[in-house]
């Protein structure tokens, strides 16, 4: 039986945050404060490429903070491919540790499709 998924990003898992960062060649998150233009904020800071401020994970709320002025200091792409990233990172771990095996497939679109089977293999 086959079930398709919508999955919301809300990054709660700093574990998984590292894998995903790893997955795209990107330096580890850091717990820290950081600047956003006119404002600071504290969580998990993750430098995406040719961004001017990083990406602030608050993982207590799932909330993302980011400051890339509708584009013309960080294209929308990279923080998109954080999320996905992160989404594929914290499924796989959530269905291995229920015993389950995932097979993933990266579809021409860039999506990228998960294959969960039930207590078995994939």
């Amino acid at each position: 039986m086959s079930h398709v998924v919508t999955i919301a990003t809300e990054i709660r898992d700093p574990i998984a945050l590292r894998r995903s960062c790893q997955r795209l060649g990107l330096a580890e998150p850091v717990h820290r404060t950081t600047k956003l233009f006119s404002s600071e904020a504290t969580g998990y800071c993750v430098e995406l490429p040719d961004w001017r401020y990083p990406v602030v994970c608050q993982i207590e709320t799932g909330t993302v903070l980011y400051d890339n002025y509708n584009g013309k200091w960080g294209d929308q792409v990279h923080l998109d491919r954080l999320k996905q990233a992160y989404a594929v990172e914290k499924s796989v771990f959530e269905s291995r540790r229920q015993g389950h095996s995932v097979t993933e497939q990266t579809l021409a679109d860039g999506t990228i499709k998960l294959t969960i089977q039930l207590g078995g293999e994939a």
